[in-house]
């Protein structure tokens, strides 16, 4: 008893000197990790019906699963996929501010909005694991911001999750500019399980996590690692999803 209400007051203290404040503009807001009113209302959250394999909203309303005609067309080797946000406007800027901005504090709030969409995705014994950098961008960058995504929303799931399940065997140019099929190529075979994470993979569901999806050529990579592994089945989650009209 007395340690939780040190823990209260301590953390009364620490809002009295920095008091919360909105994610996208800075202003004062009624609790940590939040979005003021109109940063909420600006920010092109996923909501109603969406694809079931890679979250883009989708026009109408169905009881039953829809898939967009990228996944009509496209082969995914998972098996359902989630987005929170549309990766534009105010989305765009945060994920971007999460990657490549040191904004480690998006991640904590970004995984409950993840978790708002994902809980359909839950299976028993499931483990998360994000996308990986090459060592060599991680070491550039400090972090990798699926990791940071993977370990808030493994939280709020309630689920196993592993950082380093997934390796990067060789770097990959930028993709930032590339067509669909240039990024399938390009991707192709860069993703493996290392061999001391294969008892981890093999024999369970996997929920694969990543900041955004473009082409799916990355989570198609990852995914097919973890069955190639002996992954019973895949999921992906991302923070936001590309869309073509949004």
């Amino acid at each position: 008893m007395a340690h939780r209400l040190w823990s209260a007051g301590m953390q009364t203290l620490v809002q009295m000197v920095y008091p919360p404040r909105c994610l996208a503009c800075g202003g004062l807001v009624e609790s940590d990790f939040g979005l003021c009113g109109p940063c909420w209302r600006d920010t092109p959250f996923v909501s109603g019906l969406a694809c079931d394999l890679c979250g883009v909203p989708l026009p109408g309303q169905s009881d039953h699963a829809e898939h967009c005609d990228d996944c009509l067309h496209i082969a995914r080797p998972w098996v359902q996929g989630r987005a929170a946000l549309v990766y534009r406007d105010r989305g765009r800027r945060m994920v971007l501010g999460l990657k490549h901005g040191d904004r480690h504090d998006i991640a904590r709030p970004a995984s409950k909005w993840m978790a708002r969409v994902s809980r359909g995705l839950m299976r028993d014994n499931i483990l998360a694991v994000p996308v990986p950098l090459h060592v060599n961008r991680h070491l550039r960058r400090r972090y990798n911001q699926a990791a940071l995504l993977t370990q808030a929303l493994a939280v709020e799931l309630g689920c196993d999750w592993c950082p380093d399940a997934l390796h990067r065997v060789r770097a990959t140019q930028p993709l930032e500019g590339k067509g669909r099929e240039e990024r399938f190529v390009a991707l192709q075979g860069r993703i493996q399980v290392p061999d001391w994470r294969l008892p981890l993979i093999r024999g369970r569901p996997v929920l694969i996590v990543d900041d955004v999806m473009t082409s799916g050529a990355t989570l198609a990579a990852a995914s097919e690692a973890c069955l190639a592994a002996g992954a019973t089945e895949v999921c992906v989650s991302v923070l936001a999803r590309a869309a073509k009209d949004a």
